[in-house]
């Protein structure tokens, strides 16, 4: 199962900082939309 998770990184290894990047986003904006109430 470890060597299954191992080629998985490696085969993605290309597009992983750009997903990390997709997902810190999308919690920005979760975050940012759960605050807007407050603002206005």
């Amino acid at each position: 199962m470890f060597a299954e998770f191992k080629a998985l990184i490696v085969r993605s290894e290309p597009t992983l900082l750009e997903d990390a990047i997709g997902v810190a986003s999308l919690g920005v904006l979760l975050v940012a939309a759960l605050h807007l109430p407050t603002l206005i």
